[in-house]
């Protein structure tokens, strides 16, 4: 009895078949942990200790003497979103999303690429 061997061609497909499923599944973990984000707001405990505003052209200037006006969440090292993102994870609040726009005490600038 002879096994049957896939021709050249029935394999090459069933390689690119398989990458892309790989490629699908490898994306997936990330889209879903965005989407599981919930959106952090200024009365969480954590939030509130560390002077978290959604709008850092709000942030009051007196209780915050450090902050300067170009500081916010979009331009922070620890902000996770991409670019344009209106939301995005931080390593400061796990688990949830700040406004790309938003402003805390721990802000610091990301380096310049």
């Amino acid at each position: 009895m002879q096994d049957h061997i896939p021709g050249r061609r029935a394999l090459m497909k069933m390689i690119a078949i398989g990458a892309t499923g790989l490629l699908a599944l490898g994306r997936l973990p990330k889209a879903l942990a965005a989407a599981a984000l919930v959106p952090l707001t200024s009365t969480d405990p954590t939030a509130k200790s560390l002077g978290y505003v959604e709008d850092a052209s709000k942030v009051d200037a007196a209780a915050n003497p450090m902050h300067k006006p170009n500081q916010k969440c979009a331009n922070c090292v620890q902000y996770q979103g991409k670019p344009g993102d209106a939301r995005g994870g931080c390593n400061i609040y796990p688990g949830k999303s700040v406004s790309m726009n938003g402003w805390c005490k721990v802000y610091a600038q990301k380096p310049k690429a």
